[in-house]
């Protein structure tokens, strides 16, 4: 039986030497490697932060005290050691162990995290809570992975050290972000601060100076402490906003990290442990490669087939029929970069998963990588466009949710040309309801001066950023994490109005993105049954083609959307009918994601499971025109 097989839960791991110990952490490994080569996820960020997982689950009582994830992907050794080990298997399959934090999944997921930056915060308000409702357990937050560079984190930073609660932030430096271990006297002063003799010493000297020489002279001595450690350590930055640092530390180092966080434990205050880590740590591929790694595919260990692989060519009449609506954006930022000198390519923290890392390699001086920082990424691009640069944005549907205000006062109001490229737009698979975005309609719709569209295909993809890069306001296109064949035919489009696929005399599918492939096989599925339904794709969402639904206001209309249907695209037509008093006498059914978040499944699972992969949708359909159409004699 191995090590891994006899922890049940973190109190396990309290007998084990250190020998046992590290055995343990190459199991976790193993296992790891196993389970993400089989399902997928992701890779690199869990294998750099074993060693730091088995640390914090023998110094602390987790369960009891409060461990926070951020970004929560890094957690899977977590859950290995907390009682989730025989259901690891099922990791991120519909049912089984998600891929992040999840309190509903384990008491030992205190909170959820799936977006990052967000740990800080949270850590500083149960911190606050414990501390008003007289508990005692402690408060850690462990943030990495980039997620530091996000301004939620400062801002939080800034709090908590102002409120000087008892707590420890853990900041897992895997990108050499912060700063460079500066070598043998940063680790033995880093030795020395922790040592028992040196914390009673530093409180009985502060207790006689302040006796014998008064506040101000106190003051200019732990000024002149603060600064010499943070020349030695690069803390300068933490200590300022009140912060004990200590670091940076090998955080492959399982006895030092155990020795550090044994005595950090004791520490008072509000502390900052900085540990230096390897993405991808303990396989080889992952460490040459950590952002290849980062997420991957099944076997992705044996096949290398994840993002960041070579686009494939294009011909000048389209989109290959085989490719993602992220890889047709990418080919067409190209395109435009090559054609207006003016174009600029903006991502934040998310290069190769945006598709401009191709941009990137080609025109590295327009573009941009701003961290995670969202609403900033927003406002610069505002920045741009006011000064004649047409910038792209190209950002997670989910991830824009953090930009918002910043959509609204910098860009619509003042009606800049910023082009929001919004990637994995509708339900994304297995990544946990923090990543669908399912939502995005519904926040954009409601904006003013923002055009918002939604292609059905490749080709509808590239023609739309020409089309934008056209207007003279903002727009948004949004697309799915999906592959994005063609639909109809590839010559004469004109992406400005929507389009009829295929008439129908019975009733007439209006869809908005590449549902309306899915819709278009239903058709076939219910002319089987004597039906004629059509297939219109409206590709604007805001403002609607009112030209092309006045062709279909003189039959049952079923719309089709992967958002939710509250203020969506189904919400939207209805509007338009009613504006136009047209609603009496119209038969109209809104299909879409119900007011849920939708659980972790594959695409595919969770398309079925809201009734728009074919099959759902000739059910619904056939049930509506049940009661609209007399059915037709075969």
């Amino acid at each position: 039986m191995s090590l891994l097989e006899k922890i049940d839960s973190p109190v396990d791991l309290k007998t084990l030497t250190i020998q046992e110990l590290e055995q343990l952490t190459q199991e976790l490994r193993e296992a790891i490697i196993d389970t993400v080569n089989r399902n997928g996820g992701h890779l690199a960020s869990p294998l750099g932060v074993v060693e730091l997982t088995v640390a914090l689950h023998c110094v602390y009582e987790v369960g009891v005290d409060q461990l926070i994830w951020d970004v929560g992907h890094q957690c899977y050794a977590h859950k290995l050691l907390t009682g989730r080990r025989d259901q690891f298997h099922t990791l991120r399959k519909e049912g089984g162990v998600s891929g992040y934090p999840k309190i509903a999944e384990s008491e030992c997921d205190c909170f959820g995290t799936g977006h990052s930056s967000t740990s800080i915060s949270a850590a500083l308000g149960m911190a606050i809570a414990r501390d008003r409702l007289k508990q005692d357990h402690h408060v850690v937050a462990v943030i990495g992975d980039g997620a530091m560079t996000g301004g939620m984190a400062i801002e939080a930073l800034s709090h908590a050290g102002h409120a000087g609660v008892d707590m420890l932030v853990v900041l897992n430096d895997n990108e050499m972000s912060i700063s460079k271990n500066t070598g043998a006297l940063a680790r033995y002063f880093n030795r020395l601060i922790m040592a028992g003799s040196y914390k009673r010493a530093k409180e009985d000297v502060g207790s006689f100076v302040k006796a014998l020489i008064g506040n101000r002279m106190t003051r200019t001595i732990q000024d002149l402490e603060r600064s010499v450690k943070g020349f030695i350590t690069k803390g300068t930055l933490f200590q300022e906003l009140g912060f004990n640092y200590i670091g940076p530390v090998d955080g492959h180092d399982l006895p030092l990290l155990i020795g550090c966080l044994s005595s950090i434990k004791d520490m008072r205050g509000p502390i900052l442990f900085h540990v230096r880590t390897e993405k991808g740590k303990g396989l080889k591929e992952a460490e040459e490669d950590p952002q290849k790694y980062h997420g991957v595919k099944p076997m992705a260990v044996k096949r290398i087939d994840c993002e960041g692989e070579p686009l494939p060519s294009l011909t000048r009449t389209g989109m290959p029929h085989v490719c993602t609506f992220t890889e047709a954006f990418a080919e067409a930022m190209l395109e435009a970069g090559r054609d207006d000198p003016r174009v600029v390519g903006i991502t934040a923290a998310m290069p190769t998963g945006t598709g401009l890392s191709h941009f990137e390699k080609e025109f590295p001086d327009r573009f941009f990588d701003v961290g995670i920082c969202e609403q900033h990424a927003v406002t610069f691009a505002a920045g741009l466009a006011i000064r004649g640069m047409r910038p792209v944005a190209a950002i997670y549907s989910t991830f824009l949710q953090r930009g918002y205000d910043q959509l609204i006062h910098d860009v619509c109001i003042q009606q800049l040309p910023v082009i929001f490229a919004i990637d994995r737009a509708g339900l994304v698979g297995e990544d946990s309801p923090t990543q669908n975005g399912t939502f995005d309609l519904s926040f954009l719709r409601s904006v003013p001066n923002l055009s918002v569209l939604a292609p059905r295909d490749a080709l509808d993809t590239q023609l739309m950023l020409r089309w934008a890069l056209r207007q003279p306001g903002p727009v948004a296109i949004r697309y799915a994490r999906s592959s994005a064949p063609a639909i109809g035919e590839e010559t004469g489009r004109d992406v400005a109005r929507g389009e009829i696929l295929r008439h129908g005399e019975d009733a007439m599918f209006l869809t908005t993105g590449p549902v309306a492939a899915a819709c278009l096989a239903a058709a076939d599925s219910l002319a089987a049954d004597g039906y004629s339904v059509g297939v219109a794709d409206a590709r604007h969402v805001k403002p609607l083609d009112a030209g092309l639904l006045s062709l279909l206001a003189d039959r049952p209309i079923i719309t089709v959307e992967e958002n939710t249907l509250i203020g969506g695209f189904g919400s939207a037509v209805l509007e338009h009918f009613a504006g136009i008093n047209r609603l009496d006498g119209l038969h109209i059914l809104n299909l879409g994601i119900p007011d849920i978040f939708s659980e972790q499944a594959t695409r595919e699972e969770q398309l079925a499971r809201h009734g728009l992969d074919v099959r759902g949708i000739a059910e619904s359909a056939r049930a509506f025109l049940r009661n609209q159409v007399p059915q037709a004699v075969k």
